[in-house]
């Protein structure tokens, strides 16, 4: 994440370089407004978990080892009813931002419970027709002294906080 952070009980403000705040909620249970707007996303974020781990799998696999031993099917079969276990959100200039945290109930290895950290957006005016897949969060983390990552992480554990991320 770019930008500075400061972290209160309730909130974490991010900075963006675009000196934009975003001012994330709580992190919470879903609300029917919450699932709504997963709901609409549901395919693309589908495809998009499974497009990543195929892309990442050909240059660094490491990036979806804890989905290692898993086929395509069992890595998505997720339902957003008792599966999307954390959201947060924050309203920006163009909408809303709102991020989830989806366990994927076939990784439970020694890490425990395996979940991806998903971001959509929800354009102003509209409802929830309109949302929009944004991205998964794949971590490239404990960059070297040359700047490159030395750990990949796409599989979040159930204690990796919901922040706000721009991939």
């Amino acid at each position: 994440m770019s930008g500075e952070r400061e972290e209160t009980a309730d909130a974490v403000t991010v900075c963006l370089s675009s000196n934009e705040e975003v001012i994330l909620n709580a992190p919470h249970q879903p609300h029917p407004n919450s699932l709504e707007a997963f709901g609409h996303v549901l395919h693309d974020i589908k495809h998009a978990i499974i497009h990543s781990r195929r892309d990442w799998d050909k240059h660094e696999p490491k990036m979806w080892s804890r989905a290692s031993g898993i086929s395509d099917q069992e890595l998505v079969d997720f339902t957003l009813e008792k599966d999307l276990v954390v959201v947060r959100s924050a309203p920006v200039s163009y909408g809303t931002i709102i991020l989830g945290k989806i366990r994927v109930p076939a990784i439970d290895d020694d890490e425990g419970e395996g979940f991806i950290h998903v971001r959509i957006h929800d354009p102003l005016n509209r409802g929830t027709e309109d949302v929009k897949f944004h991205s998964i969060y794949t971590d490239e983390g404990n960059k070297n002294a040359d700047g490159q990552a030395t750990t990949w992480r796409a599989v979040q554990t159930k204690d990796t906080p919901l922040e706000f991320f721009n991939e």
